[in-house]
């Protein structure tokens, strides 16, 4: 949808359009440029800001550049915090409606129990290592504290190719040199596995009581809405927009205050465990908010069908909310 051939040809068969990801490797000429057919097309552009900074690279500056292309020419912005709301309106003067993230994992899941475990479960997830993810600063700082915990099980879990040895990253490089360390500690568990699909990573989640967001810079994540989700507990990097999603306690700048977070969520879960939403509501909520957007942005063209209808007492199904 961002080639401009493909506007051309599909152009009838949509009334706007609304980008979330997938800009990339677009250059601000072709952004440009396709901003332009939209316009001289009188589609309306809608824009969910999810990342500030890309979590995928180290250098900033491509997607900075793309950044100051789409948030000024889009006809709405949406955002999912206040906190990346009000970077928005600082750093262009633009106005973001703030809409949360709904539910990630299955409804039918999300009303499982919370899993309860003999020993206490911190996890440490580095999956391939992407560029925001450093999880060597949590785990050399876990590591000598671990016998002063001994009802603690820190499990590290993270994708092959981190450990091939022909891997040129220097965090893999140094992760591979604590994991050699750390083999053998009663209390380090060490999981190398490939991408998990969907349904084992809800198992994965609810297997352990603490996830850390290893990230060194990033917005917001997906990952914590899941845990949000199966009621695992979470810290999050002071850096970001991760605290302004649910409110979880947060560590850092680095790892400052990171062990005394630790044993506080280990003497009480539940303070790093914030009420998850009324998903159901929630995902009526994020719907009727996007309705409320589109026909700011529609109002010369064909008309959207009539909104959704709702009270306290009577909640749509998931069902009929996706067939209105």
């Amino acid at each position: 949808m961002l080639d401009l051939q493909w506007v051309e040809q599909h152009r009838a068969e949509f009334d706007l359009m609304h980008l979330h990801f997938g800009f990339d490797d677009a250059t601000v000429r072709h952004l440009q440029a396709w901003i332009a057919l939209l316009r001289t097309h009188h589609i309306p552009l809608v824009m969910t800001v999810h990342d500030l900074v890309n979590p995928h690279f180290v250098d900033q500056t491509s997607h900075f550049e793309q950044l100051d292309v789409l948030v000024p020419a889009a006809n709405e912005l949406i955002t999912l915090t206040g906190q990346a709301a009000a970077t928005i309106a600082q750093r262009w003067g633009r106005s973001a409606t703030v809409i949360p993230h709904p539910h990630i994992v299955q409804l039918d899941r999300i009303s499982r129990p919370v899993a309860t475990h003999q020993k206490f479960v911190i996890g440490v997830h580095a999956k391939n290592l992407r560029a925001n993810i450093d999880p060597l600063p949590l785990l050399e700082t876990l590591l000598p504290a671990l016998p002063g915990m001994p009802q603690v099980i820190l499990r590290l879990d993270a994708h092959p190719e981190v450990l091939d040895p022909d891997n040129p990253d220097p965090r893999a490089s140094a992760l591979r040199e604590w994991i050699r360390s750390a083999t053998g500690h009663p209390q380090v568990r060490i999981e190398v596995h490939p991408r998990l699909p969907d349904p084992q990573l809800w198992d994965y989640l609810q297997s352990i009581d603490l996830c850390l967001l290893p990230y060194r810079f990033g917005t917001h994540s997906g990952w914590l809405e899941a845990c949000v989700d199966l009621g695992t507990a979470v810290l999050v990097p002071v850096d970001g927009c991760f605290h302004d999603q649910h409110g979880h306690p947060t560590y850092g700048p680095g790892t400052v205050g990171l062990l005394d977070r630790v044993r506080s969520v280990v003497a009480d879960p539940n303070s790093a465990r914030p009420p998850r939403p009324d998903r159901r509501r929630q995902r009526l909520r994020v719907a009727l908010a996007h309705e409320e957007v589109y026909r700011r942005v529609l109002p010369n063209r064909r008309a959207l069908p009539q909104g959704i209808s709702w009270n306290q007492g009577s909640i749509p199904t998931i069902s009929e909310v996706d067939t209105a």
